[in-house]
Protein backbone atom coordinates (compact mmCIF):
# COMPACT_ATOMS: atom_id res chain seq x y z
CA UNK A 1 0.00 0.00 0.00
CA UNK A 2 1.48 3.41 -1.10
CA UNK A 3 2.19 5.24 2.10
CA UNK A 4 0.54 8.38 3.07
CA UNK A 5 2.52 11.91 2.48
CA UNK A 6 1.44 14.38 5.39
CA UNK A 7 1.90 17.84 4.72
CA UNK A 8 3.02 20.62 6.95
CA UNK A 9 2.66 24.32 6.86
CA UNK A 10 5.54 26.31 8.57
CA UNK A 11 5.70 29.61 8.98
CA UNK A 12 7.74 31.23 6.13
CA UNK A 13 6.99 28.22 3.71
CA UNK A 14 4.29 29.44 1.57
CA UNK A 15 4.97 30.00 -1.83
CA UNK A 16 3.88 33.73 -2.93
CA UNK A 17 2.14 34.51 -6.06
CA UNK A 18 4.05 36.59 -8.33
CA UNK A 19 0.87 38.31 -10.22
CA UNK A 20 -1.99 39.85 -8.66
CA UNK A 21 -4.34 39.52 -11.10
CA UNK A 22 -3.91 35.70 -11.23
CA UNK A 23 -3.95 35.23 -7.87
CA UNK A 24 -7.77 37.53 -7.87
CA UNK A 25 -8.48 35.50 -10.83
CA UNK A 26 -7.68 32.04 -9.10
CA UNK A 27 -9.98 33.12 -6.08
CA UNK A 28 -12.79 34.11 -8.60
CA UNK A 29 -12.74 30.64 -9.78
CA UNK A 30 -12.72 29.07 -6.20
CA UNK A 31 -16.05 27.26 -5.19
CA UNK A 32 -17.58 28.47 -1.90
CA UNK A 33 -16.75 25.84 0.78
CA UNK A 34 -18.96 25.71 4.56
CA UNK A 35 -18.35 23.38 7.17
CA UNK A 36 -17.71 22.86 11.01
CA UNK A 37 -14.48 22.46 12.70
CA UNK A 38 -14.43 20.59 15.93
CA UNK A 39 -11.22 22.02 17.64
CA UNK A 40 -10.36 19.38 20.09
CA UNK A 41 -7.50 18.97 22.32
CA UNK A 42 -7.09 18.06 26.05
CA UNK A 43 -6.97 20.85 28.45
CA UNK A 44 -5.07 24.30 28.34
CA UNK A 45 -3.45 23.67 24.99
CA UNK A 46 -4.82 26.99 23.91
CA UNK A 47 -8.20 26.26 22.10
CA UNK A 48 -9.80 29.28 23.40
CA UNK A 49 -6.70 31.65 22.63
CA UNK A 50 -7.11 30.11 19.00
CA UNK A 51 -10.39 30.02 18.10
CA UNK A 52 -10.57 33.98 19.50
CA UNK A 53 -7.64 34.47 16.88
CA UNK A 54 -9.30 33.17 13.70
CA UNK A 55 -12.43 35.23 14.44
CA UNK A 56 -10.94 38.05 15.85
CA UNK A 57 -12.26 39.02 18.64
CA UNK A 58 -12.55 37.24 21.82
CA UNK A 59 -15.99 35.07 22.39
CA UNK A 60 -14.18 32.56 24.44
CA UNK A 61 -12.70 32.71 27.40
CA UNK A 62 -8.83 32.10 27.26
CA UNK A 63 -7.42 31.59 30.67
CA UNK A 64 -3.73 29.54 31.62
CA UNK A 65 -6.08 27.26 33.63
CA UNK A 66 -6.81 24.38 32.76
CA UNK A 67 -11.04 23.08 32.18
CA UNK A 68 -11.96 26.80 31.30
CA UNK A 69 -14.37 26.23 28.78
CA UNK A 70 -17.37 24.61 29.66
CA UNK A 71 -19.43 24.55 26.62
CA UNK A 72 -19.21 24.10 23.01
CA UNK A 73 -19.14 27.85 21.64
CA UNK A 74 -19.12 28.65 18.14
CA UNK A 75 -17.21 31.03 16.38
CA UNK A 76 -17.84 31.80 12.46
CA UNK A 77 -14.87 32.99 10.34
CA UNK A 78 -16.37 34.43 6.93
CA UNK A 79 -14.26 34.91 3.69
CA UNK A 80 -14.98 35.88 0.15
CA UNK A 81 -15.38 32.02 -0.65
CA UNK A 82 -15.68 30.61 2.60
CA UNK A 83 -17.00 29.71 5.72
CA UNK A 84 -15.56 28.25 8.87
CA UNK A 85 -17.87 27.23 11.99
CA UNK A 86 -15.60 26.68 14.90
CA UNK A 87 -16.71 24.54 17.71
CA UNK A 88 -14.40 25.12 20.64
CA UNK A 89 -15.35 22.36 22.97
CA UNK A 90 -14.34 22.03 26.67
CA UNK A 91 -11.05 19.68 27.45
CA UNK A 92 -11.64 15.94 26.67
CA UNK A 93 -10.68 14.85 29.96
CA UNK A 94 -11.42 11.78 32.65
CA UNK A 95 -14.27 12.91 34.38
CA UNK A 96 -14.20 13.18 38.48
CA UNK A 97 -17.89 14.85 39.01
CA UNK A 98 -21.35 14.94 37.60
CA UNK A 99 -19.89 18.52 36.23
CA UNK A 100 -17.20 16.63 34.41
CA UNK A 101 -19.15 14.31 32.47
CA UNK A 102 -21.58 16.75 31.43
CA UNK A 103 -18.71 18.54 29.77
CA UNK A 104 -17.54 15.35 27.94
CA UNK A 105 -21.19 14.78 26.92
CA UNK A 106 -20.82 18.41 25.81
CA UNK A 107 -17.90 16.95 23.62
CA UNK A 108 -20.01 13.94 22.19
CA UNK A 109 -22.37 16.49 21.19
CA UNK A 110 -19.80 18.74 19.39
CA UNK A 111 -18.47 15.78 17.37
CA UNK A 112 -21.48 14.07 16.44
CA UNK A 113 -22.01 16.19 13.01
CA UNK A 114 -18.53 17.94 11.70
CA UNK A 115 -16.70 18.17 8.67
CA UNK A 116 -13.23 18.30 10.04
CA UNK A 117 -11.20 18.03 13.40
CA UNK A 118 -8.55 20.18 14.55
CA UNK A 119 -6.74 18.18 17.39
CA UNK A 120 -4.07 20.99 19.26
CA UNK A 121 -1.14 19.63 20.59
CA UNK A 122 0.78 21.56 22.56
CA UNK A 123 4.55 22.09 21.15
CA UNK A 124 5.72 23.09 24.36
CA UNK A 125 4.76 19.45 26.03
CA UNK A 126 5.35 15.82 24.99
CA UNK A 127 2.72 13.76 23.99
CA UNK A 128 1.14 12.30 27.08
CA UNK A 129 -1.81 9.96 28.01
CA UNK A 130 -4.23 12.84 27.09
CA UNK A 131 -3.39 12.86 24.09
CA UNK A 132 -3.92 9.23 23.77
CA UNK A 133 -7.00 8.99 25.23
CA UNK A 134 -8.41 11.85 22.97
CA UNK A 135 -6.40 9.86 19.72
CA UNK A 136 -8.27 6.41 20.63
CA UNK A 137 -11.66 8.39 20.81
CA UNK A 138 -11.32 10.20 17.61
CA UNK A 139 -10.45 6.90 15.87
CA UNK A 140 -13.37 4.97 17.82
CA UNK A 141 -15.45 7.84 16.18
CA UNK A 142 -14.35 8.82 12.90
CA UNK A 143 -12.21 5.93 11.67
CA UNK A 144 -11.54 2.79 10.72
CA UNK A 145 -8.61 0.50 10.05
CA UNK A 146 -8.13 -0.89 6.39
CA UNK A 147 -6.94 -4.70 5.58
CA UNK A 148 -3.42 -3.45 6.48
CA UNK A 149 -4.10 -2.08 9.91
CA UNK A 150 -3.41 1.21 8.59
CA UNK A 151 -6.16 4.22 9.84
CA UNK A 152 -8.56 5.23 7.54
CA UNK A 153 -10.42 8.22 8.51
CA UNK A 154 -13.86 9.39 7.45
CA UNK A 155 -13.01 13.17 8.35
CA UNK A 156 -9.75 15.00 7.56
CA UNK A 157 -8.17 15.15 10.96
CA UNK A 158 -5.69 17.69 11.58
CA UNK A 159 -2.95 18.53 14.02
CA UNK A 160 -2.55 22.28 15.42
CA UNK A 161 0.71 22.53 16.87
CA UNK A 162 0.18 25.35 19.29
CA UNK A 163 2.29 27.63 21.83
CA UNK A 164 5.36 27.86 19.08
CA UNK A 165 6.32 30.63 20.35
CA UNK A 166 8.18 29.12 22.69
CA UNK A 167 10.25 26.64 20.62
CA UNK A 168 13.40 27.68 18.79
CA UNK A 169 13.06 26.30 14.90
CA UNK A 170 15.11 23.14 16.20
CA UNK A 171 13.12 21.91 18.81
CA UNK A 172 10.03 22.78 16.28
CA UNK A 173 11.42 20.72 13.58
CA UNK A 174 11.60 17.70 16.25
CA UNK A 175 8.22 18.60 17.59
CA UNK A 176 6.83 18.29 13.84
CA UNK A 177 8.85 15.02 13.74
CA UNK A 178 7.20 13.04 16.67
CA UNK A 179 3.55 14.58 15.93
CA UNK A 180 4.02 13.25 12.38
CA UNK A 181 4.50 9.68 14.07
CA UNK A 182 1.91 9.98 16.84
CA UNK A 183 -1.21 9.74 13.96
CA UNK A 184 -1.66 9.44 10.47
CA UNK A 185 -2.64 13.20 10.21
CA UNK A 186 -3.92 14.52 7.19
CA UNK A 187 -2.30 17.94 7.87
CA UNK A 188 0.32 19.41 10.42
CA UNK A 189 0.27 23.17 11.13
CA UNK A 190 2.11 24.52 13.61
CA UNK A 191 0.81 27.91 15.18
CA UNK A 192 1.48 30.40 17.72
CA UNK A 193 -2.18 32.37 18.94
CA UNK A 194 -0.66 34.69 21.10
CA UNK A 195 1.88 36.10 18.61
CA UNK A 196 -0.46 36.01 15.50
CA UNK A 197 2.32 33.34 13.90
CA UNK A 198 0.60 31.18 11.07
CA UNK A 199 -2.80 32.32 12.32
CA UNK A 200 -3.67 32.87 8.45
CA UNK A 201 -2.00 29.49 7.74
CA UNK A 202 -4.22 27.19 10.44
CA UNK A 203 -7.49 29.43 8.55
CA UNK A 204 -6.69 28.29 5.02
CA UNK A 205 -6.00 24.04 5.76
CA UNK A 206 -9.02 24.44 7.51
CA UNK A 207 -10.92 26.33 4.90
CA UNK A 208 -9.41 23.75 2.37
CA UNK A 209 -10.80 20.91 4.16
CA UNK A 210 -14.25 22.03 4.25
CA UNK A 211 -16.35 20.84 1.64
CA UNK A 212 -18.50 22.53 -1.14
CA UNK A 213 -20.94 24.49 0.65
CA UNK A 214 -22.93 27.56 1.26
CA UNK A 215 -22.57 30.57 3.52
CA UNK A 216 -24.41 29.78 6.37
CA UNK A 217 -24.60 32.64 8.62
CA UNK A 218 -24.27 36.53 7.66
CA UNK A 219 -20.83 37.83 7.34
CA UNK A 220 -21.06 39.99 10.05
CA UNK A 221 -22.17 37.31 12.63
CA UNK A 222 -19.12 35.95 14.73
CA UNK A 223 -20.81 33.65 17.12
CA UNK A 224 -24.15 32.09 17.51
CA UNK A 225 -24.05 33.15 21.15
CA UNK A 226 -26.77 35.04 23.25
CA UNK A 227 -25.28 38.48 24.94
CA UNK A 228 -26.05 36.93 27.97
CA UNK A 229 -23.84 33.76 27.47
CA UNK A 230 -20.83 35.99 26.17
CA UNK A 231 -21.12 38.35 28.87
CA UNK A 232 -21.27 35.05 31.45
CA UNK A 233 -18.21 34.00 29.98
CA UNK A 234 -16.32 37.56 30.10
CA UNK A 235 -17.28 37.97 33.87
CA UNK A 236 -16.31 34.45 34.64
CA UNK A 237 -13.46 34.35 32.55
CA UNK A 238 -12.11 37.58 34.73
CA UNK A 239 -12.44 36.21 37.73
CA UNK A 240 -10.63 33.54 37.02
CA UNK A 241 -7.74 35.67 36.11
CA UNK A 242 -8.06 37.93 38.71
CA UNK A 243 -8.22 35.45 41.70
CA UNK A 244 -5.34 33.75 40.35
CA UNK A 245 -4.57 30.22 42.10
CA UNK A 246 -6.97 31.55 45.25
CA UNK A 247 -10.50 29.71 44.03
CA UNK A 248 -11.01 26.22 42.05
CA UNK A 249 -13.04 25.55 39.55
CA UNK A 250 -16.32 26.12 41.80
CA UNK A 251 -17.27 29.51 40.21
CA UNK A 252 -20.03 29.41 37.81
CA UNK A 253 -22.04 32.86 36.01
CA UNK A 254 -25.00 33.65 34.99
CA UNK A 255 -26.83 36.42 33.75
CA UNK A 256 -30.48 37.22 35.36
CA UNK A 257 -31.81 39.91 33.10
CA UNK A 258 -30.62 42.81 30.76
CA UNK A 259 -32.47 45.93 31.67
CA UNK A 260 -32.64 48.75 28.48
CA UNK A 261 -31.73 52.06 29.03
CA UNK A 262 -33.98 54.74 30.70
CA UNK A 263 -33.69 58.43 30.22
CA UNK A 264 -30.33 58.59 28.77
CA UNK A 265 -29.02 55.74 32.06
CA UNK A 266 -26.77 52.79 31.14
CA UNK A 267 -28.42 49.45 30.11
CA UNK A 268 -28.69 47.59 33.17
CA UNK A 269 -26.73 43.72 33.52
CA UNK A 270 -27.77 41.70 35.99
CA UNK A 271 -25.27 39.18 37.31
CA UNK A 272 -24.94 36.32 39.57
CA UNK A 273 -21.91 34.91 40.43
CA UNK A 274 -22.22 31.13 42.42
CA UNK A 275 -19.96 29.68 44.24
CA UNK A 276 -20.13 26.45 46.44
CA UNK A 277 -19.28 27.34 50.28
CA UNK A 278 -19.81 30.35 52.44
CA UNK A 279 -16.11 30.33 52.90
CA UNK A 280 -15.36 31.79 49.09
CA UNK A 281 -17.84 34.22 49.38
CA UNK A 282 -15.37 36.70 50.23
CA UNK A 283 -12.42 35.47 48.15
CA UNK A 284 -14.84 36.67 45.33
CA UNK A 285 -15.83 39.86 46.90
CA UNK A 286 -12.63 41.04 47.81
CA UNK A 287 -11.10 43.53 50.66
CA UNK A 288 -13.74 46.67 50.46
CA UNK A 289 -14.99 44.88 47.30
CA UNK A 290 -11.99 45.49 45.56
CA UNK A 291 -11.98 42.21 43.07
CA UNK A 292 -15.92 43.07 42.08
CA UNK A 293 -14.43 46.70 41.60
CA UNK A 294 -11.56 45.45 38.74
CA UNK A 295 -13.78 43.45 37.15
CA UNK A 296 -16.19 45.75 36.64
CA UNK A 297 -14.07 48.01 35.58
CA UNK A 298 -11.97 45.37 33.33
CA UNK A 299 -14.60 44.29 31.00
CA UNK A 300 -16.58 47.84 30.99
CA UNK A 301 -15.36 48.06 27.11
CA UNK A 302 -15.99 44.31 26.27
CA UNK A 303 -19.35 44.28 27.82
CA UNK A 304 -20.48 47.48 25.77
CA UNK A 305 -19.15 46.17 22.39
CA UNK A 306 -21.18 43.05 23.22
CA UNK A 307 -24.29 44.64 23.47
CA UNK A 308 -23.87 47.36 21.10
CA UNK A 309 -24.54 50.52 24.00
CA UNK A 310 -23.23 51.49 27.17
CA UNK A 311 -23.89 49.19 30.38
CA UNK A 312 -23.25 48.95 33.85
CA UNK A 313 -22.32 45.49 35.24
CA UNK A 314 -24.84 44.57 38.07
CA UNK A 315 -22.53 41.60 40.06
CA UNK A 316 -24.44 39.66 43.00
CA UNK A 317 -22.31 36.83 44.66
CA UNK A 318 -24.40 33.31 46.01
CA UNK A 319 -23.93 30.39 46.97
CA UNK A 320 -24.96 27.13 45.19
CA UNK A 321 -23.61 24.04 47.76
CA UNK A 322 -21.66 21.44 45.85
CA UNK A 323 -23.12 22.39 42.87
CA UNK A 324 -20.74 20.60 40.35
CA UNK A 325 -22.50 17.30 41.64
CA UNK A 326 -25.85 18.62 42.03
CA UNK A 327 -28.02 17.50 38.48
CA UNK A 328 -30.67 20.23 39.37
CA UNK A 329 -28.50 22.93 40.32
CA UNK A 330 -26.67 22.19 36.76
CA UNK A 331 -29.18 22.41 35.55
CA UNK A 332 -30.11 26.00 36.67
CA UNK A 333 -26.69 26.90 35.97
CA UNK A 334 -26.98 25.77 32.03
CA UNK A 335 -25.70 22.68 32.46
Amino acid sequence: MKEKNIEVTVPGNNPGTSNIGEADEAVADQPYRSGFVAVVGRPNVGKSTLMNALVGRPIAIASSRPETTRKAIRGIVTDPHAQLVLVDTPGIHRPRTLLGQRLNDVVDASLSDVDAIAFLLPGDQVIGPGDKRILSRLRSDFARKDKDGKWQWRKPLIAVVTKIDRLDRDSLVSKLIEISAFADFDQIVPVSALTEDNVQEVKQVLIDAMPVGPQMYPEDQLTEERPEDLIAELVRGAFLEELDDELPHSLAVTVDSIEPPEDGQKAQVHVSIYVERDSQKPIIIGHRAEHLVRVKKKLRTAVNRTLGQKATLDLHVKVAKNWQGDPKLLQKLGF
